[in-house]
């Protein structure tokens, strides 16, 4: 018993000694003044006087125009006014956008482009360096003194990305507030877990002028900690020891006040004890403890409710200057906090969360962003961006096993669905499990279309992903060829090459996902046009991934590398982009227009050129007898982000002089007829022999057209329409006997071309034949399919088609 408890004393100063010098310590923050806002050189312009002793309130208003973009308004003495576009810079558009909220401008406008504003024109000839911290300390010709007619009002464009804090997308209280609580951060107290991310348990501290500063947890509730927590991309909080972290700061004071000191014979101090005490004076439980008497603590007490999105939202009472005890009684206040299961690792957890299979993201370009859809009746369905706020939207990251929301997006922002909207006017308190507890409107008609489909941004927890991966050579940095940070036996860590053999377009998206670029637009097999680096040693080959991985390292690859082409010139590349397109194919019009036809064969010369009928046809008896045809129409629409357009350039189309037109992609739509066990029993495929925009949504312009050798493709918001009347819009079932089977029917089959999201596809229909009609039931796009519905034939409540005689 004595030698166990002697262990656990070792064990346990061992843990201090090691574990709390830089965790728990505290970079005192600069006592300095408030800096003055740097002013413009210019003489001849005054600064703006204080407007008044109420925060100054800008927004961005007029028609047409994103949210983050406008009119420039300033509320000035009870009254909403404009600024005149004389001298008007992107210095002065910097600075109207970081009071907004956004981390900078990318543009600005000027001559009324967001229409004529009303009443005061407040401010003219205003004069910004760039670095103030709201227009009122710009220089100008003074509130209200203006020369300009409404027809000036100046605009700005800022760039779609949310400081931190930030919870209001439109009018933004602008004061200078030094003590605006923007960045939140977790410190590891234990070494171990300081090497594995996410970071999950710590000190939290704040970003605090130029270090970081910690909060008293006198009064710290678990309300704090789920608000904290999903800042930081966790969704849901768990209790903290707080046991362990009293003991050790008692350890630590006990080290402190009772140091051990060896007395020579004469009674001194030896010079090896001396030693040792100023050895011991600098532990880090002594710092820990005589830190904690410092005036490190920057917020004395936090009072959350649990439903603010942002720490920043909370009341906060922040530490005095001056003040003698700031944390009395108290120590640095630690949460810990539960991540969702795509960023859990061997946590020994027996039961895992899990997440909702009744709501999911569709068209966003990055992990945690996207368009929100819900799942209602075996259909999925959007959701209508009417009071769509940031509650709503971190209920949705929430229960999707990500943090709160960064921002809740408006008016399609991630692209427009299809299908039905489930829900308007969503009123979430906050609290609530699921987006389908809180309070909603059902959708009529008239109330909302797509272009009104809520999106939300996530926060997420920190991986370090990027760090292990970059680009070189690529003319941008949204392209290059593929670098992996890897170490060796004794820890060295180089860069090395990632073989390109098999490398596609999957691959390449996870690669553009790990470097935080968006989309792949395209995965390259060789990069040799692009130029070398020092690099040339494959690391990594065999790469095979499913596309929604976080990672490469989490694709499937080779053990041991075997490359053919192990040059650099064969190494894997990538082109990213921020934006991709999506197809999907209108499953009604598929049931609408099935039908059966009995066709000649002296009518389908061209169509067994193009490979368009089963392989028996091969020994018919031409041109006498004929084939059975399943036929029906495709509307396919891109509902993405960007055109899709074929990634063969027109020099390489291929003319097929039989039907007269050229190919821009040999394989566009895959059609087959399976059977319940996943066995295809007919197939055929279908060439983009004219992709071009058939139709398209109001407002939307056509802009590819086959006619004249033109350019092929599909506009975003249009679609292509492959009629059941034209030349190998079939399956050839000739030999099919009847039966219940699923039609299957996969646009971009081999994914030719990068879309944002593949798993919508494949549509996937109910059949059931008898030898002379088909029906057709429930049709669904993807993984909305369900396997039940596959086995579900009962007595086919669907539409009668065709009936032959």
């Amino acid at each position: 018993m004595e030698k166990s408890r002697h262990r656990q004393q070792f064990a346990f100063s061992l843990l201090l000694s090691l574990w709390l010098p830089c965790c728990l310590a505290q970079t005192t923050p600069s006592n300095a003044a408030t800096r003055t806002p740097p002013r413009a050189p210019t003489p001849s312009a005054t600064p703006s006087p204080s407007p008044q002793t109420e925060r100054l309130k800008v927004r961005l208003s007029g028609y047409p125009r994103k949210h983050n973009e406008g009119r420039v308004e300033l509320f000035y003495k009870g009254e909403w006014g404009t600024i005149c576009d004389d001298d008007f810079s992107i210095a002065n558009a910097n600075v109207l956008c970081r009071q907004l909220g956004f981390v900078s401008a990318t543009g600005w406008t000027h001559s009324a482009k967001y229409g004529k504003g009303q009443g005061k024109i407040w401010l003219d000839n205003v004069l910004c360096s760039g670095g103030e911290k709201s227009i009122e300390f710009c220089k100008s010709r003074g509130w209200g003194n203006s020369d300009c007619t409404h027809d000036e009002d100046a605009g700005v464009v800022c760039k779609d990305e949310r400081i931190p804090g930030f919870v209001d997308s439109n009018v933004i209280d602008a004061q200078v507030d030094e003590n605006r609580i923007e960045e939140v951060r977790l410190r590891s107290v234990v070494a171990m877990s300081r090497k594995k991310l996410p970071v999950t348990e710590g000190v939290v501290e704040v970003k605090y002028k130029d270090g970081w500063a910690q909060i008293c947890d006198l009064g710290w509730t678990i309300k704090n900690t789920h608000v904290v927590c999903g800042m930081l991309g966790f969704p849901h909080e768990r209790k903290v020891n707080k046991n362990f972290y009293k003991r050790l700061k008692k350890r630590a004071a006990e080290k402190v006040s009772r140091p051990k000191v060896n007395v020579s014979a004469g009674g001194r101090q030896t010079s090896k004890a001396k030693a040792n005490s100023k050895s011991k004076q600098s532990s880090p439980g002594k710092r820990l403890y005589l830190d904690r008497q410092k005036n490190h603590f920057h917020i004395h007490s936090v009072a959350c409710t649990g439903t603010e999105i942002h720490l920043a939202a909370c009341p906060l009472e922040y530490s005095k200057r001056n003040a003698t005890f700031t944390c009395e009684g108290g120590m640095a206040a630690v949460v810990s906090c539960m991540p969702g299961p795509l960023f859990m690792q061997n946590n020994g957890l027996k039961k895992k969360p899990k997440i909702s299979s009744t709501v999911r993201l569709k068209g966003g370009a990055r992990l945690g962003e996207g368009r929100v859809e819900v799942l209602k009746d075996n259909e999925w369905g959007t959701v209508c961006d009417d009071r769509w706020n940031l509650q709503s939207a971190s209920v949705v990251c929430r229960e999707l096993g990500f943090g709160s929301a960064k921002e809740a997006l408006t008016g399609a922002r991630m692209g427009q669905g299809m299908g039905p909207i489930y829900m308007n006017e969503v009123k979430c308190l906050g609290q609530e499990k699921s987006i389908w507890n809180c309070p909603f409107k059902n959708i009529t008609s008239e109330d909302c279309q797509h272009s009104e489909d809520a999106a939300v941004r996530c926060n997420l927890p920190y991986m370090g992903f990027e760090n292990s991966i970059r680009l070189t050579g690529g003319r941008t940095r949204y392209e290059g060829r593929v670098e992996l940070l890897s170490s060796d036996s004794n820890g060295t860590q180089s860069w090395g090459l990632v073989c390109g053999e098999s490398w596609s377009t999957k691959e390449a998206m996870v690669a553009c996902r790990q470097l935080g670029l968006g989309y792949a637009n395209q995965g390259l097999q060789e990069t040799w046009y692009w130029d070398s680096s020092n690099v040339t040693d494959m690391i990594m080959s065999g790469v095979k991934c499913t596309g929604n991985e976080m990672s490469l390292s989490q694709c499937q690859h080779h053990k041991t590398v075997s490359c053919q082409k192990a040059a650099a010139k064969f190494a894997a590349g990538v082109i990213c982009s921020d934006t991709a397109s999506d197809l999907v194919l209108h499953a009604p019009l598929v049931q609408q227009t099935v039908y059966i036809e009995d066709r000649p064969l002296h009518m389908l010369y061209c169509a067994a050129e193009e490979d368009c009928l089963s392989k028996s046809a091969a020994k018919a008896n031409w041109p006498y007898g004929h084939r059975r045809l399943l036929r029906f129409s495709s509307q396919i629409h891109n509902i993405g982000r960007a055109d899709f357009k074929p990634k063969a350039g027109r020099h390489s189309w291929i003319w097929h002089a039989c039907h007269g037109h050229y190919h821009s992609m040999n394989i566009f739509t895959h059609y087959d007829l399976m059977n319940a066990n996943g066995t295809k029993v007919a197939e055929g495929h279908k060439a983009s022999f004219c992709l071009e925009d058939s139709d398209c949504q109001e407002g939307v312009s056509k802009r590819y057209e086959c006619a004249n050798f033109g350019d092929q493709g599909i506009t975003v918001g249009c679609w292509d329409l492959y009629r059941h009347d034209i030349d190998c819009q079939w399956i050839d079932i000739t030999d099919v006997r009847p039966g219940n089977y699923i039609l299957q029917i996969v646009i971009n089959p081999n994914n030719e071309v990068a879309e944002s999201d593949f798993t919508n596809n494949a549509m996937k229909c109910n059949c059931k034949y008898d030898g002379h009609r088909i029906w057709l039931h429930n049709c669904h796009i993807g993984d909305a399919f369900s396997e039940e519905a596959e086995r579900r034939f009962e007595k086919y409540p669907g539409q009668l088609n065709n009936q032959i005689p």
